[in-house]
Formats: C-alpha cells, structure tokens, sequence
C-alpha cells in the first residue's frame, strides 16, 4: 500500500531535508565551514550519492552564498563554504565572478535573495532588483536579454551597495 498525499501538511521534499539538515550542521560548526563524507550523508537520509550530488549542486551555489569543493576517492568529502558578503572586496568579486558578462534570470534572483538575506538589501530594494532582471521587463530576446540582465543588475549593485 502506497503513501497518499492527500489531506494533512505537506512534508518537505528529501532536497529540502538535506538542504536543512546541512544548514544546521554548518551552523554548529560555527556557521562557515562544514566537512562530511558524501556516503555518511547519502546513508543519514538512505538515498544514493547523486541525490546528495543534487542538493549541492543546487541549493549550495555561490549566487546562494556558498562554496562546495569536493574530492572524491578514499571515502570522499564534501566541504560547504558559507561565504561572507564583506564589502568592498566581495562585492567586487561577486560582480565579476558571480555575475560576469551575462546571467540568467535564475542567477540573478539567487544573488539577490542572498544578498538580502545578508541585510545588503533591504525587502524594497529586493523587489525592485528582481522586477527590473524580469524576462518581462527586459522584454528582448536570448542571448541579449543575460547580458542586458547582467549589466543591469552590475549597475544597480553597484548604485546600492558601493561606496
């Protein structure tokens, strides 16, 4: 007999599990570097390594604020990196690193939202950055709109978080 979903709260999803479960971990080690093997964590949630795979490679980006570096071979490890939003510095890199020459809207998004869960930008700020790298406001076509969008975005960070 099969799980219904019908009726009651929703669980979160295994990805979202995993992402919460290595927020906390990374928060007990003092909140900047967390180091686990990737079979520990695939055997904690009894799912196969590229699920775990997944939530790094998706929930744990530097738009979102992190450094993932990995090594595989020898009961490989997986290292999570919580980088700090110091200007001026970071912001600098993040503008030619995280942003560069185009980016999607996707991108952009992530990087605003970690921005503002920094406190870098306050809940105002962040509706109009992501109103304004929109598709439908940019309203042109790919691969024009990323660019658009990624000079859009350079200058508006710039406007608001430098100095």
């Amino acid at each position: 007999q099969g799980r219904s979903n019908s009726g009651g709260g929703s669980l979160p999803s295994l990805t979202e599990q995993i992402e919460q479960w290595l927020k906390e971990q990374l928060l007990r080690a003092g909140g900047n570097i967390l180091e686990i093997r990737r079979s520990d964590l695939a055997e904690i949630f009894d799912c196969v390594p590229s699920q775990v795979n997944y939530v790094l490679s998706t929930r744990f980006t530097v738009e979102r604020g992190f450094l993932v570096q990995s090594r595989r071979g020898g009961g490989g490890f997986i290292r999570i990196i919580k980088l700090r939003m110091d200007l001026p510095e970071q912001l600098q890199d993040l503008l030619k690193k995280g942003i560069g020459e185009s980016i999607s809207q996707a991108q952009a998004e992530g990087i605003i939202k970690r921005l503002w869960e920094e406190e870098l930008l306050n809940e105002r700020e962040r509706r109009m950055l992501e109103a304004a790298v929109s598709r439908d406001t940019l309203g042109v076509g790919l691969p024009l709109r990323d660019v658009l969008r990624a000079r859009l975005l350079k200058a508006m960070l710039l406007a608001l978080l430098g100095e």
